[in-house]
């Protein structure tokens, strides 16, 4: 099993990211933590395989803590899980060995993208002493854009990759049925946008709708996220 360890500290995405790696063969969620003091001690006694670390911290940052595994030379692997969209932030990620970087909200086709092939890779590279030029070229030269590209193209017309994304993203973090009017208020977006992208969904087989009639008025519509 690969080791991952998360550092992020908005309960939410947290919750969102493990149930993310949840649905993954082959991880396991080893700690998780929003404060930098307590990550370093835990990466130091735990050595987690792999870190899944926001930038933007309440009492620290992500980029720094980076550095600092770097300068302990220590073994674990990172991947930049940030709305930091800028572009010396994601220099800096790859400078300091980060082996993908994933901008909020992110899909959770795009999440198992990065750490599938993290995985690959993991589990190539560690099985042998030495390694071909083939194995090496096979993941550094592959891109993760495919996914995103093709799922973007697959939208209806009208619909936007981003707000699908954030819609997505909070109807996968509600944990019973929910309606169109409650996930709008959450978000401060229109009630129609929202009731829009949810029959989207629901038709992706990405979402469980049910109705529910009442003796007065139309009929309630529910939502659920399907694991």
């Amino acid at each position: 099993m690969i080791k991952v360890m998360l550092i992020e500290d908005d309960p939410m995405v947290m919750d969102i990211n493990t149930k993310f790696v949840g649905k993954l063969s082959g991880f396991k969620v080893i700690h998780r933590t929003g404060n930098v003091e307590e990550a370093k001690e835990k990466i130091q006694e735990l050595s987690p395989d792999l870190i899944l670390l926001d930038v933007f911290l309440l009492k620290g940052n992500g980029l720094e803590l980076l550095k600092w595994i770097r300068s302990k030379e220590l073994s674990s692997d990172a991947i930049l899980i940030t709305a930091d969209k800028s572009i010396g932030a994601v220099q800096e990620a790859f400078r300091y060995g980060a082996v993908d970087y994933l901008v909020k909200p992110f899909t959770f086709e795009r999440f198992k993208e990065a750490l599938t092939q993290y995985k690959k890779r993991y589990e190539s590279i560690n099985v042998c002493e030495e390694v071909q030029q083939d194995t090496i070229d096979k993941f550094i030269l592959s891109s993760v854009k495919e996914p995103m590209v093709k799922e973007e193209m697959n939208l209806t017309k009208g619909l936007s990759v981003h707000t699908y994304e954030q819609i997505m993203m909070a109807a996968q973090n509600k944990k019973s049925f929910f309606t169109a009017d409650e996930l709008a208020d959450d978000l401060g977006m229109a009630r129609v946008t929202v009731r829009r992208y949810l029959d989207y969904m629901v038709k992706e087989n990405k979402l469980q709708l049910e109705v529910e009639y009442g003796k007065i008025g139309r009929p309630t519509h529910f939502y659920r996220a399907i694991c």
